[in-house]
């Protein structure tokens, strides 16, 4: 995963954390341990035998799909797990191998293994957050009490202090992580509702198999039919470029400041220029306001995808594959970036 194919603009705009939590093998890692637990839970509420349940762990001990073949699968499919679920029954063998996913389809595993990844990249994002959050902190204590010339429509227009222009920063994405709880909620569900939403194959029991299963992957369950009810990644993609909206905002702020003749902030390690050795660009600064406006443009493509025809959508499905990825690490991009910028801050106010 990465949003360039160029190796050298790596660090400008893409996020190695990010994407190591988006990566194939994280995604099969996680799609196996959804099919790891799913047995576990059948086997636990009768649907399965007990003695299924050691085989398929023990050949999902060490398993590695054949991703060259799963690869040619999914062109097929559109969907990898087909050719997972025949890799895996294929590894139990033919006395068990028939028991690997009962009653599930491939959107509950494709959704709750999203889940799975999007607890590490939540937690990724909370912590980038908290540090952002002490570096403002520590911004507002040495320059705080600086004058500064309010700006209103980019025109001057009365004097307030640098830290007058800080909070506004700070509170903006002290909101956004307040309302992480809520979002973790929303998106860390499982997903077991079979073929067309209904768990056909699990009756009256399904209530118990889900709780079971929830509680193992560390996952709530949810109070609906999750497959064609996608308000929860259009809730997350709406943080994400709130994020990196409040982000560009700080970004449009910091490039206006270092404007020659304003010089209202200055900050270590500015970029160069090929052509004007005199010039120090605000690279971060310009990266931060250009990550915003990605992330806000992807947003619409994500509530495109909110058109999930009838019970199942495939083309739907696939534009969240193609849009939240990016926007995820965008979102963790522009984290980096804003700490890296502020951290460097050696002055804000007028110049005296």
């Amino acid at each position: 995963m990465s949003l360039t194919s160029l190796a050298y603009l790596d660090l400008l705009l893409g996020d190695a954390d990010v994407a190591a939590l988006l990566r194939v093998e994280a995604d099969m890692d996680a799609m196996l341990r959804f099919e790891a637990a799913l047995a576990r839970a059948e086997a636990a509420t009768g649907f399965i035998p007990q003695a299924a349940v050691g085989a398929i762990a023990a050949a999902l001990d060490g398993f590695k799909p054949d991703l060259t073949r799963l690869t040619a699968a999914t062109l097929r499919d559109g969907v990898p797990v087909p050719d997972l679920v025949a890799q895996l029954r294929e590894a139990v063998g033919p006395d068990h191998g028939k028991w690997v996913h009962f009653g599930a389809t491939s959107q509950d595993v494709v959704d709750t293994a999203l889940a799975l990844r999007l607890k590490g990249l939540l937690d990724l994002f909370a912590s980038r957050l908290d540090e952002l959050d002490r570096t403002l902190a520590n911004l507002l204590d040495s320059f705080g009490t600086a004058p500064l010339m309010g700006r209103s429509r980019m025109q001057a227009a009365i004097p307030i202090t640098s830290g007058d222009r800080i909070r506004v920063w700070r509170s903006s994405l002290a909101r956004l992580a307040a309302e992480l709880p809520d979002l973790r909620n929303d998106v860390l569900i499982l997903s077991l509702a079979g073929a067309a939403g209904t768990a056909e194959k699990f009756g009256d029991k399904i209530g118990g198999l889900r709780q079971s299963l929830a509680e193992d992957l560390g996952l709530a369950v949810p109070d609906y039919v999750p497959h064609a009810d996608r308000g929860r990644i259009a809730k997350l993609a709406d943080w994400l470029s709130r994020v990196t909206g409040a982000l560009g905002k700080i970004g449009q702020d910091a490039a206006l400041m270092a404007q020659n003749g304003i010089d209202a902030i200055k900050i270590a390690g500015s970029g160069g220029s090929s052509a004007m050795p005199h010039k120090q660009n605000p690279v971060r600064a310009e990266v931060l306001v250009a990550l915003a406006g990605f992330n806000a443009t992807e947003l619409s493509a994500v509530h495109q995808a909110l058109i999930h025809e009838q019970e199942r959508s495939g083309s739907a499905w696939t534009l969240e594959w193609l849009v939240l990825p990016r926007m995820l690490e965008t979102t963790g991009t522009a984290l980096l970036h804003a700490q890296s910028m502020l951290a460097a801050v050696e002055r804000i106010g007028d110049p005296a």
